[in-house]
């Protein structure tokens, strides 16, 4: 059964917003495992503008799941952050400076060669590899010669288009590309814009995907559903016979 990361980052913007530790992030992540999550991710970015790099350690050493770090290992500060702290797995983001959110995916061929290098240093430390991906044949193909363990699939075209009432348009695209790369011998995420109405299609027409990372939806929710039952309401989202 796919796999439910919840990315808190919303939750230290909150905390953010007027200084001080409320809410505590530490122990948001730790609830989010105590009601069903089976892994926290957090994306911290150069200016700290909401997960900062102090978290990442305060985090690593209390989540008892699985732990996922994503950012751009082209800013050193990011790479040695991981390095130190060796979460289960990294998420390689080709975001820019400043990017309010990721909005694309890596060229794995043009950016082969740096890929293979960064892919292997995280690697050789041990821990699982995953890169943000498009949902293009050629760019997945093309991923599965950098060394990744992983591609995650950038699901905001999938998402607008669902939201439309495209579905089979929606999905075409992304079940091609898990074929692809399961074929190649990839592990398959995804994330972004996700929510709990449209992962339960994604989920049945793609049921090899092995984790989905959703964090804004999912912390929007938990306003107005609590977040026990948000988490409990996604992780039923993500059953393969959702309806």
């Amino acid at each position: 059964m796919t796999r439910l990361s919840v990315n808190i980052n919303k939750i230290a913007t909150l905390r953010n917003s007027r200084g001080g530790n409320n809410p505590n992030l530490v122990q948001v992540a730790k609830d989010c495992e105590r009601f069903g999550a089976e892994g926290i991710t957090v994306h911290p970015r150069p200016d700290e503008r909401h997960i900062r790099y102090q978290d990442v350690y305060d985090l690593c050493k209390n989540i008892t799941t699985e732990f996922n770090i994503e950012g751009n290992p082209k800013e050193i500060k990011f790479v040695e952050l991981v390095l130190a702290n060796k979460p289960h797995q990294v998420t390689l983001v080709p975001d820019t400076q400043g990017q309010l959110t990721s909005d694309h995916g890596w060229d794995t061929l043009t950016e082969q060669s740096y890929l293979k290098e960064i892919i292997a240093v995280f690697k050789k430390a041990g821990i699982r590899v995953s890169i943000f991906v498009d949902p293009i044949e050629e760019i997945i193909t093309a991923a599965a010669t950098t060394g990744t363990d992983r591609i995650e699939l950038y699901t905001e075209m999938y998402a607008t288009e669902f939201a439309a009432g495209n579905k089979e348009t929606a999905i075409a695209p992304y079940r091609t590309a898990a074929t692809l790369a399961k074929k190649l011998g990839l592990g398959i995420n995804a994330g972004h814009d996700l929510d709990r109405f449209n992962l339960p299609y994604l989920i049945q027409h793609i049921p090899i995907i092995d984790e989905v990372s959703i964090g804004h939806a999912l912390i929007s929710d938990a306003l107005y559903l609590g977040l026990e039952n948000t988490i409990q309401l996604y992780k039923r989202a993500l059953s393969h016979h959702s309806s």
